[in-house]
């Protein structure tokens, strides 16, 4: 059987490998889709999200960012093209929905799924000198999680999520069934910290932002039933910080500053990947500091109705060399609310999101939270 190029472009996109292949120390995973931002206000400030202010899209970065949502209730949808310059069938679709537990407004559940499409692909039999189609595969992605945060405190939340993975890279094109769909289970556990309102420049109140999260920790993928090839799942460790200045009552002007890593063991210098558990995995990564990620961001709000921002997101040339500036805008009218952003690349290498415009709709089905006379 003769698989097409678009195949292999699907196969490529779901074990990473044309996002980061400059160096034999790039660190590979499966299921690279869960490090992909399916958020449009995230992927205007730099693709960061576990410090930044409470919305619809916390359950990405940060579920204890929940407990501080201005609403009751909400959804929100992102649709993401994935790279267009080489197809227009790839995307990503996302969607999370939260609601607090009790009248007290400290707890609240949250759950999302997100669904990585890599395209349809045309199979076909080559056989004396003739091509005939044969079918079609379907290679595709997801994730369902559900997630609990809890206010500890009036300024500090954590929250506990649990996830199920399914990455199906053949999509049906094996006859052999040498490739199979791979199915894990995985957790995050985060914390979020929001200061009250206190005295800052020139009079104007400020407030302190502090989140942290460790998303993806779980068993390996196991795509052909060999002991010796499963793959790690992307775990993450993010660590982020923020300032907000409030130049009146309607006008806020934000700083955030993010750093994640990967906490999957890279290949050793003979370009092998170590074939140890999860744990001991996570201890190897630290032996790779240039598995280390830095974004930065700042944002301007006019009376939680209009928002302008932009950020900066830096990677290792080493690691995957992703280097971009991203701008977005937010628009709300009532209950809804509208975010776009675009990513401009800075590095020499192409990424999968060049040039990508990215929108998320978010619908505030619930009432105004306590948390919204905070603002």
């Amino acid at each position: 059987m003769k698989v097409t190029k678009k195949l292999f472009l699907s196969i490529g996109i779901g074990i990473g490998v044309l996002a980061a292949a400059q160096s034999n120390q790039t660190v590979l995973t499966g299921a690279p889709f869960l490090r992909i931002s399916p958020d449009a206000r995230a992927g205007g400030m730099g693709d960061q999200g576990v410090a930044t202010t409470s919305d619809g899209f916390s359950q990405f970065w940060n579920a204890a960012k929940y407990p501080f949502s201005k609403t009751t209730s909400a959804i929100a949808l992102n649709y993401t093209p994935y790279m267009g310059k080489l197809t227009n069938d790839v995307f990503l679709l996302y969607a999370a929905y939260h609601k607090f537990l009790g009248d007290e407004e400290r707890s609240t559940i949250s759950a999302s799924i997100y669904y990585f499409n890599m395209g349809e692909v045309q199979l076909s039999d080559y056989r004396n000198n003739v091509y005939t189609e044969t079918g079609k595969a379907k290679p595709n992605e997801f994730s369902i999680d559900v997630a609990y945060g809890l206010k500890l405190s009036d300024n500090y939340s954590m929250a506990v999520t649990g996830r199920f993975v399914r990455s199906d890279l053949s999509g049906g094109f094996n006859s052999d069934n040498t490739l199979k769909p791979a199915n894990t289970f995985a957790v995050d556990v985060s914390g979020y910290y929001m200061s009250e309102k206190h005295s800052s420049l020139n009079d104007m109140e400020g407030r302190a932002r502090a989140g942290f999260s460790i998303q993806n920790l779980g068993p390996r993928l196991d795509y052909t039933g060999d002991e010796e090839s499963r793959s790690y799942l992307p775990t993450m460790a993010r660590l982020g910080a923020g300032y907000d200045l409030f130049l009146d009552d309607l006008n806020r002007v934000g700083l955030s500053f993010e750093a994640s890593k990967l906490l999957v063991p890279g290949p050793d210098k003979d370009g092998v990947i170590p074939n140890v558990d999860v744990m001991a995995g996570i201890g190897k990564s630290f032996s790779n500091p240039k598995s280390i990620m830095f974004s930065g961001a700042v944002d301007y709000e006019y009376d939680n109705a209009f928002a302008i921002r932009a950020g900066y997101f830096h990677e290792s040339p080493e690691q995957g060399a992703r280097q971009y500036a991203t701008v977005g805008v937010g628009l709300k009218y009532q209950s809804f609310g509208l975010d776009l952003s675009y990513l401009i690349n800075t590095s020499k290498i192409n990424t999968a999101l060049d040039n990508t415009l990215r929108f998320g709709l978010t619908w505030n089905i619930g009432e105004d939270s306590s948390n919204a006379q905070d603002y």
